[in-house]
């Protein structure tokens, strides 16, 4: 029963922040993180190609993302869930570029910048893996690598639940910033290594 609520509340949250980029071409987009960047950054088009790439992409994947947990949707509609991974894996590959490169551009420094170009690369590689594997047939690896990959995906999620509190804790942006740069994701990634493991030993090998 825990777990099945904490999953719901992982939807709801996942949802809410997929849905979050639609804010910025409804009001003035200058607010929240945008508010920290200098008008030579704004005005950069490549900037800006990389960041609506991003976050409209980054949305849609954080989106169709969970739904491909389904067990049921899996075993009744398989053709759907390829389908709606086909989306996920574009959209997270073309996400996880252009935020490798807007975190260039990450306000706080070399910590953030480091913190979210990490994030970038593992977003890209383990989803990467998790196509790759099942090309190959390899049904478990590919799981276990998803699992990984969706772990990052909601880094989008955890970042906005950790920062307001960051801010108030070590009273600043910049200095709670650089910690969610590392803090949105490396804590992610530990939750999903030990749900692989758990699965390891619940599940058989179907390689």
């Amino acid at each position: 029963m825990t777990k099945k609520i904490l999953w719901i509340v992982i939807v709801i949250l996942a949802i809410m922040i997929g849905c979050y980029p639609s804010i910025y071409f409804i009001i003035d987009r200058k607010f929240g993180l945008l508010s920290s960047k200098d008008n030579s950054i704004l005005d950069s088009l490549l900037w800006n190609s990389a960041f609506y790439i991003h976050i409209i992409l980054g949305g849609v994947a954080l989106l169709v993302g969970w739904v491909q947990f389904s067990a049921k949707l899996r075993k009744r509609y398989l053709h759907i869930h390829r389908i709606t991974g086909k989306i996920y894996v574009i959209c997270v590959i073309l996400s996880a570029v252009t935020g490798l490169y807007i975190a260039y551009y990450a306000t706080g420094g070399v910590i953030a910048k480091a913190g979210f170009m990490g994030l970038s690369i593992v977003w890209f590689y383990t989803t990467l893996q998790g196509y790759l594997t099942v090309i190959k047939g390899k049904i478990s690896a590919h799981q276990e690598w998803m699992i990984y990959s969706y772990a990052a995906c909601l880094a989008a999620v955890t970042l906005r639940i950790w920062l307001p509190l960051l801010v108030i804790m070590l009273h600043g942006f910049i200095a709670g910033y650089q910690v969610v740069a590392w803090l949105c994701w490396v804590p992610n990634l530990i939750v999903a290594f030990l749900i692989v493991r758990q699965k390891r030993f619940n599940l058989p090998v179907d390689d």
